[in-house]
């Protein structure tokens, strides 16, 4: 299939940037980074610079890959990286646009490849624990509940690949931020040091990011679909602190 592409190319984080045309030949089976790697593949042999992007693992479970394709955090699929969306989605001869996530916490680095430190902030001022847990053994002798556990598991999940951000209308990263602190308050060890973790998780949530809207486009985007609940969190440890 033919697909007609329209990549945002911007040389440094200080340079002007714009969308460039490419016509790509593409097996329907490629995911995006995929897709990239097959330009990239044909402009180094035409003696072009190569399109920049981020990837890892490429499984789904890194955060590193994203991107908007057609305005959309990792592309038209709901819940799903951009490494897990096919190409073949979309019909023979489509035009699509593929830029890098935008949010103005996330300058660009260079043309697809952003910065995201911004969410490490918020990672650094709460989302760890300092109390000794043990050894192995030692996790016995505190109890929990599985609807606990599960609980815990389901908003440790979260990648970190700040789809939620960029799908945002406010740029706020409350469901980002939400599901470490339900992980870390629903165990009981880390839930210790909840009300020092809520506080500063929210000061960094309040210098850096925008408030919540609660307009869900976030929960949509979430390649590990993490629920809207998960922003109740950010209220509910704030209220617990005072």
């Amino acid at each position: 299939m033919k697909l007609k592409l329209r990549i945002w190319r911007q040389a440094t984080p200080n340079s002007p940037g714009q969308l460039h045309p490419y016509e790509v030949e593409a097996d329907p089976r490629m995911s995006w980074l995929e897709l990239l790697d097959h330009l990239n593949q044909q402009l180094l042999a035409q003696g072009k610079p190569p399109v920049a992007f981020d990837s890892d693992c490429r499984e789904g479970i890194c955060g590193a890959c994203g991107l908007l394709i057609n305005g959309r955090p990792h592309g038209t699929e709901n819940n799903q990286p951009a490494c897990h969306q096919r190409v073949g989605h979309h019909r023979d001869g489509t035009e699509i646009t593929i830029e890098p996530l935008r949010a103005r916490q996330f300058p660009v680095i260079a043309d697809l490849s952003v910065d995201r430190t911004a969410l490490d902030h918020v990672l650094a001022a709460g989302a760890w624990t300092s109390l000794n847990t043990g050894t192995a053994p030692d996790a016995d002798t505190t109890g929990t509940t599985h609807d606990q556990a599960e609980h815990a598991l389901d908003m440790a999940a979260c990648i970190g690949c700040g789809a939620c951000v960029a799908a945002c209308p406010n740029n706020a990263a409350h469901l980002f931020a939400g599901a470490k602190l339900a992980h870390l308050a629903t165990t009981p060890i880390p839930a210790r040091e909840r009300t020092q973790r809520a506080k500063q998780i929210q000061n960094e949530l309040t210098q850096i990011f925008g408030g919540c809207t609660l307009s869900g486009d976030c929960t949509l985007v979430c390649p590990a679909n993490i629920d809207l609940t998960a922003v109740a969190w950010i209220n509910k440890e704030k209220l617990y602190a005072r």
